[in-house]
């Protein structure tokens, strides 16, 4: 599908300062952009909350040229429990992977990959080969409860194309983009709870409407979780979005790709920023001050 790529996956944090050493200090990314928010998002990036919260994209190089992760933080929650619907980002980077041993991040063998994990505990799979100059995240992984029941989704009604697959794996993508992988289940249940992600695609913003309704008319409308909004960035850009949900509920959010490029453009004040928010953030100060502690979500 031409204009059509992988963009990011979205992460909801808890401890914004130790998250931001992991991706910075272990895995070696770059500070793209931080923006702040005093509201929830309409299309729920932040999940299903109304308060302060803020977005930071971090990567190896810019969003219209790599696959990037998108941390959102909610000031009022410590911590997300996980589902199992979630299976990783696979990076290759030796030089990753020697940096987490080094300053001694638990790194997890197993099935002859090197996996370590993101404060929350989300996991990356690092590859012990150098990091090449492209981009090095390979892929996202994410569970399926039934391998068909996806492909129907995902490669019928959203256009991607299979290019590998293994007994419980099946590797999808647009051309020339990021791959994304299905894990099975087994036929178990694939369940998100609260720390629930999301992946993200560029695609001709003309060609939204049709998405949304194509997924309507194909999987009902559980299939569509936001209808074709427009969202504001304070001082930039108005992307426009609609976000679906996969037989599984995996949620996917398809963006107008002429305004993400104005608006994913890397700021020269994004590690300025950043660490303005780190230092301002009082958010324990202040529930300590109410008798209170920050929300754990169940």
């Amino acid at each position: 599908m031409a204009g059509r790529r992988a963009l990011h996956w979205v992460f909801k944090v808890g401890d914004r300062k130790e998250t931001m050493r992991f991706y910075r200090e272990v895995l070696g990314m770059q500070v793209l952009r931080h923006e702040e928010f005093t509201e929830g998002c309409l299309a729920a990036c932040n999940g299903p909350y109304d308060g302060r919260w803020s977005k930071t994209m971090v990567g190896y190089g810019p969003e219209d040229s790599h696959f990037v992760v998108e941390l959102t933080y909610n000031y009022n929650i410590s911590q997300y429990k996980q589902g199992n619907d979630f299976q990783g980002i696979t990076v290759q980077s030796s030089e990753a992977l020697a940096r987490a041993r080094t300053m001694g991040w638990p790194v997890e063998e197993a099935g002859g990959r090197s996996t370590v994990r993101a404060p929350g505990g989300y996991p990356f799979h690092l590859l012990d080969l150098p990091q090449p100059p492209s981009d090095p995240v390979l892929s996202v992984a994410i569970s399926c409860s039934s391998t068909s029941a996806s492909l129907a989704f995902w490669c019928g009604g959203l256009g991607l194309l299979p290019s590998a697959a293994t007994a419980s794996t099946t590797c999808l993508s647009y051309p020339s983009s990021t791959s994304l992988v299905l894990v099975g289940t087994g036929g178990a249940a694939v369940e998100h709870h609260k720390a629930g992600g999301r992946l993200a695609f560029a695609c001709p913003a003309g060609e939204l409407a049709g998405l949304e309704e194509k997924a309507r008319a194909g999987w009902g409308e559980q299939a569509v979780l936001t209808s074709l909004v427009s969202l504001d960035t304070p001082g930039k850009a108005t992307v426009q979005v609609v976000i679906l949900a996969d037989p599984d509920g995996q949620e996917i959010c398809f963006v107008g790709g002429e305004a993400f490029q104005e608006l994913s453009q890397v700021d020269p004040k994004a590690v300025e920023l950043l660490e303005a928010a780190l230092e301002e953030d009082r958010s324990v100060e202040w529930f300590a001050r109410k008798g209170r502690s920050k929300v754990e979500e169940a």
